[in-house]
């Protein structure tokens, strides 16, 4: 088969071919998935760049989500599930064989089969950035009714925090950085979309939220917290997702305050809590609350401008196209 791989961390150009390997065989309780886009992650490429290094087993076929059919499945699994439309996570998590590939092997339950009427760019936008999101939001309890402040509304975690805090009945205030990111965050379903670029952006969500927020959900917290403490409250949740650099940490205020500090890496997050996730980000797929984001896709010869598209900034979701060679 062919896929993107790389032996040693490093630069896109420097480490990243596109090569053919033997087809992988799903081993015992896995499933082998033909994968038709293999989306990319801002983790992905620092793991490949080795900012946060993994061992690496010969190679490493790179990414953690995408959608695909299963083809085959190992002892263990019910072989009705060949045949499945199925979004992929954490493919690539303690496995060489991400989705970066024409096939990929993962345990069955990594495999998730897609709700009826959802399409292959919703499949691979979800993974990793909505189940972020879902534990940034309800590893405190439910929302409904409560109010919601998501920073950077149109990033991928923040598309999703939107939607998700939206279904499940909250008030939802995002932030962004100006009017194109706005558009796309008012899309997601926000009630109000505030540019935190703009003179009295503070006052101006504290006078949204009319109160204490109940979550934040937190792609920057070194520069936000000043806002986020400003709007916050004894029952407030801060759930930070993102390492942005480290932060002093304003004690005295937090206390003052009564909030809570939430920090949030998926990869540590305890196998119910996250089975948990994956359960209700395929219920509100199934019940059309959620939408792909905004795709931008490369063909499996050009995985390193598809990685370097997502250091660059890339707007939406970057993607890996197995059928587009």
């Amino acid at each position: 088969m062919k896929a993107a791989l790389y032996g040693k961390n490093g630069t896109a150009r420097e480490v990243i071919r596109v090569e053919e390997i033997d087809r992988p065989e799903p081993g015992p309780g896995q499933v082998r998935v033909r994968v038709a886009l293999s989306a990319i992650n801002p983790t992905d490429v620092k793991t490949r760049a080795g900012a946060t290094p993994r061992p690496i087993d010969g190679f490493q076929v790179p990414h953690q989500d995408g959608v695909g059919v299963v083809d085959a499945v190992g002892a263990g699994v019910d072989p009705a599930r060949v045949g499945q439309r199925v979004w992929l996570w954490f493919a690539a998590f303690g496995n060489r064989y991400g989705t970066a590939a024409e096939y990929t092997v993962v345990p069955a339950d990594r495999a998730v089969p897609l709700p009826e009427g959802a399409g292959d760019e919703l499949g691979a936008c979800l993974g990793v950035p909505a189940l972020t999101a879902h534990r940034c939001l309800f590893a405190d309890g439910r929302l409904n009714g409560r109010t919601v402040l998501v920073a950077g509304g149109a990033g991928a975690v923040g598309h999703y925090a939107i939607q998700l805090a939206k279904h499940a009945g909250a008030r939802v205030i995002t932030t962004v950085s100006g009017p194109e990111k706005g558009e796309q965050a008012a899309r997601a379903g926000a009630d109000h979309v505030v540019n935190y670029r703009e003179p009295g952006a503070v006052d101006r969500v504290r006078e949204l939220a009319g109160g204490p927020v109940d979550r934040v959900v937190e792609v920057n917290l070194g520069a936000n917290l000043a806002m986020d403490l400003a709007v916050s409250g004894p029952n407030t949740v801060i759930a930070t997702y993102a390492a942005a650099g480290d932060v002093a940490v304003p004690v005295r205020a937090l206390m003052t305050a009564n909030v809570t500090l939430r920090f949030v890496l998926l990869y540590g997050v305890p196998a119910p809590a996250l089975a948990e996730s994956v359960a209700e980000v395929n219920a509100a797929v199934g019940a059309g609350a959620l939408s792909a984001l905004p795709v931008h896709r490369h063909p499996l010869s050009g995985t390193v401008a598809a990685h370097e598209a997502v250091e660059g900034g890339a707007v939406g979701k970057v993607v890996l196209d197995l059928a587009a060679e």
